[in-house]
């Protein structure tokens, strides 16, 4: 059972100048850079959420991977980051391979195993408190209809579950919003409170961004 402590990450958002949060990356590098240029992003100033899956399917998984280390970035754990680990951890490589992880086998075996080690520091749900209120991003869902700081919940449920977004029941209370990614959509989904911004980016789809504060 993971600690709460390793689980939760609060950060406050009021330090920054703006805040914004991106859809599933998936490698998709060039996109971000684009985004980024066009919400004239300044990395000295503003802070970027990513809602997870950052690596898999796209054309830069380790380019995306290292943006993990800069200081104007954080993510929460997707799970895609949890197929890499559990894949590194066992030698077991076949199932993050057919969901998009072929591209570890052809990168530069320490810088991309390094880059990868480093996920094992994301948290699962990130707490922002912004000047309009308190955000949590999760990858798939928060599994639980009232959000509590350091409330232990579901992880697998965190990183996979779609039953929430399938029935389109409500919102969940004890935050102000809630971002979720990991289902591919045609156009980002607002039911009540909570916020689906995976528009499939590397299916061929937009990549959203969103601005918090």
């Amino acid at each position: 059972m993971e600690h709460p402590d390793a689980v939760y990450q609060r950060i406050e958002g009021t330090r920054w100048r703006h805040v914004w949060v991106v859809g599933d990356l998936h490698g998709c590098f060039s996109m971000l850079m684009a985004k980024l240029r066009q919400c004239r992003f300044d990395p000295w100033q503003d802070l970027l959420v990513s809602v997870g899956d950052v690596i898999d399917r796209g054309p830069d998984s380790l380019r995306c991977l290292v943006l993990l280390r800069k200081n104007w970035m954080v993510a929460v754990r997707g799970n895609h980051e949890q197929m890499a680990l559990d894949a590194l951890t066992t030698g077991e490589q076949l199932l993050w391979q057919m969901n998009g992880g072929e591209w570890f086998t052809h990168a530069v075996q320490p810088a991309a195993r390094h880059a990868l080690e480093a996920c094992q520091q994301l948290p699962w749900i990130v707490e922002l408190r912004c000047q309009n209120g308190v955000h949590v991003i999760a990858h798939a869902d928060y599994p639980d209809d009232q959000y509590q700081w350091q409330k232990h919940v579901d992880l697998q449920r965190v990183l996979w579950d779609r039953s929430r977004l399938m029935n389109k029941s409500g919102g969940i209370g004890g935050a102000d919003h809630f971002w979720f990614g990991h289902t591919p959509l045609r156009h980002r989904l607002d039911v009540d409170n909570l916020h689906y911004i995976d528009t499939g980016a590397v299916f061929g789809g937009e990549l959203t961004m969103v601005q918090l504060q």
